[in-house]
């Protein structure tokens, strides 16, 4: 997705309340990829949400393993990690953000076309860390 798309519904925080069944592809730029499988929540908290994601984090030569991430989103879709830092803004549409983390640069891309069901991804590009990874999401209970 190269922007936002203006034909669709702008999305709300209200949209994403609940469980969504979440899968995820890691693939880092030495040809090496991992695999998430889990679960992410967004639970109502204060004029925002708690995202919280659990599942398990496969990744060749390590094994699997629990794994879990939390960011707390505000009412207008921005997204904070935990601390409190600003991480990125979710275009409301879909469509692209980008975070700096020195000295490596985040671009994420959020598609909605297929609301319910979407997905999130992120080309991370720096001296340190080089993947594409892309989260798709859907409904928990359209899940099976």
């Amino acid at each position: 997705m190269s922007g936002a798309r203006l034909d669709l519904a702008p999305r709300e925080l209200a949209d994403f309340l609940g469980q969504w069944a979440l899968s995820r592809e890691i693939r880092h730029d030495d040809g090496s990829a991992a695999r998430f499988d889990g679960l992410a929540e967004w639970r109502p908290e204060g004029d925002g949400a708690l995202y919280v994601e659990q599942g398990t984090l496969e990744m060749p030569g390590q094994g699997r393993f629990a794994a879990e991430r939390r960011y707390r989103w505000a009412a207008d879709l921005a997204v904070f990690f935990e601390d409190g830092r600003y991480f990125h803004q979710v275009p409301a549409r879909g469509g692209t953000d980008t975070h700096w983390c020195d000295p490596d640069r985040y671009e994420v891309s959020y598609d909605f076309a297929d609301w319910p069901r979407w997905q999130a991804r992120w080309r991370v590009r720096g001296p340190r860390k080089g993947y594409v990874m892309v989260s798709s999401y859907r409904p928990a209970a359209l899940s099976g």
